[in-house]
């Protein structure tokens, strides 16, 4: 698979950064991209996304104990303080886990706020822009998760109550999760535009790094990141302090300590339990500014602090590698698919149904998947008998791309929810190859694209922020 970056690693390069994809075609053409879901580790190992703010219910112990009431007003609705210690709790316990130390009480609770608004503020730009998630999607969302986590759904939902999170509450996490993701596709997506010189320049840069004209992929690094996060809107005492620790750490690291330990200790990036290690991967999957701060610098050392929107960083070279030497080596997959697209006659629901039964007269041999796509196919691969060609990692929507990697050749797949419809998918087969000139600058296209995306993104959640009405209560300590 086409190496990616994490939701929460990508979240400590820029303030809530998530899934960023626009619509190309009927079948879904779009960058690559995240998982799903932007997921953090729980207690006990499982991946899950990040507590919802304004849905999930607060612990029994924080109602049965305390007075409950109102922190923050964000547009006449309210936060209160069992939803924010709800949160606070959930979040200790997520660093707790990963070995990652918590900031105080009071520094913790106020960054918890911050994210609660935030999110807050996009809920109801969603709400109001009518965008909804159905049960469907949340259902497949639901077997995603299993899916990725290597276990079956009974499994996931024990290791949930273990952990103290409801099947309720976790279907609320992804539905919101799920809703922010077409929310940040719906504002961003189609204001981004990658020119032909944009292109150009990105080659080059790509070029002057490695040394070689292979494909932009080619050179690949591996980077170790201490975060001291600061909060947003923090005040110029807090910036001040957050970047003398900062620098503490990376002087110690330059000293000789071990940074793994450092990172454990001091950082506040979801990866603190790997020791700050983000892997070996292309270089274009980190952001520039890591680039930037480690271009010159030899393996085995470490940055000063770098300032980025989530805080300050200190990064370490752990290793350089060049993949090739002339063009780089890809799987790629060829698929078909029969789409159904959701309407009031046809919802989502029952087109599933729809297709389900398409599956089970294939796997009858009472029809070929051939014949099925021309006669009831909504997408203008039809009359190719559903047949999408040749792709390489990344075309598709993640929800599409997710379900033809578990894919054997031969194999078809339940149905699967994207934003274009519901969707049969058939891997037909796999193969490697190089990628062509014309390809290379494709996949050069949708890195330049998704850079921009993120920093659309990233500025619009901001402007969002700033234009909403947020009033501050007491809030607890």
């Amino acid at each position: 698979m086409h190496p990616r970056v994490s939701a929460t690693t990508l979240a400590c390069f820029a303030c809530l950064a998530g899934l960023l994809a626009a619509p190309a075609a009927a079948q879904g053409v779009r960058k690559p991209a995240t998982s799903l879901t932007p997921m953090l580790s729980n207690a006990s190992g499982l991946a899950a996304p990040a507590p919802a703010a304004a849905t999930t219910a607060a612990p029994q112990r924080a109602r049965s104990e305390t007075a409950d009431y109102i922190v923050a007003v964000v547009n006449s609705e309210p936060i209160t303080r069992h939803e924010l210690d709800f949160r606070v709790d959930r979040m200790r316990q997520q660093m707790q886990a990963a070995g990652s130390k918590a900031p105080p009480s009071d520094v913790l609770t106020r960054e918890v706020l911050e994210r609660s608004i935030m999110e807050k503020v996009q809920l109801q730009q969603a709400e109001q822009g009518g965008i909804k998630v159905d049960e469907l999607s949340v259902n497949q969302a639901v077997a995603t998760v299993a899916q990725q986590n290597n276990v079956s759904q009974e499994a996931m939902n024990r290791r949930l109550a273990a952990d103290g999170i409801s099947l309720e509450q976790f279907r609320t996490q992804l539905r919101t999760q799920l809703l922010l993701q077409r929310l940040r596709e719906r504002a961003v997506a189609s204001t981004v535009k990658v020119s032909e010189n944009d292109i150009d320049e990105h080659l080059r840069k790509q070029q002057q790094s490695t040394g070689t004209a292979g494909a932009a992929a080619s050179a690949e690094v591996n980077l170790a990141n201490i975060l001291i996060a600061v909060p947003e809107n923090a005040s110029s005492e807090t910036v001040a302090k957050r970047e003398l620790r900062a620098q503490s750490v990376a002087q110690r690291a330059r000293a000789g300590e071990d940074f793994a330990k450092l990172a454990k200790e001091f950082s506040d990036a979801p990866d603190a339990a790997q020791g700050g290690n983000m892997g070996l991967m292309p270089q274009d999957r980190y952001p520039e500014l890591f680039l930037n701060a480690t271009a010159k610098l030899a393996d085995g050392a470490t940055t000063d602090p770098v300032r980025s929107g989530a805080g300050f960083h200190v990064l370490k070279v752990i290793e350089r590698a060049n993949s090739s030497e002339s063009g780089t080596s890809i799987v790629q997959s060829r698929a078909r698919h029969i789409l159904l697209r959701a309407s009031s006659d046809l919802p989502e629901a029952a087109a599933a149904a729809r297709l389900t039964e398409y599956r089970e007269r294939i796997e009858a041999g009472l029809a070929t998947f051939e014949t099925l796509a021309r006669e009831h196919s909504q997408d203008a691969s039809a009359a190719q008998g559903g047949d999408l060609g040749w792709s390489s990692p990344g075309r598709y929507v993640p929800e599409f791309e997710q379900a033809l990697d578990t894919l054997k050749p031969g194999e078809i797949s339940l149905p699967v929810v994207s934003r274009f419809g519901v969707h049969l998918i058939q891997l037909v087969e796999r193969r490697t190859a190089k990628l062509s000139v014309r390809e290379e600058r494709e996949v050069a296209r949708e890195t330049v694209r998704q850079k921009k995306l993120e920093e659309a993104y990233t500025e619009w959640a901001r402007d969002q922020r700033a234009r909403a009405y947020v009033e501050y209560r007491d809030v607890p300590q």
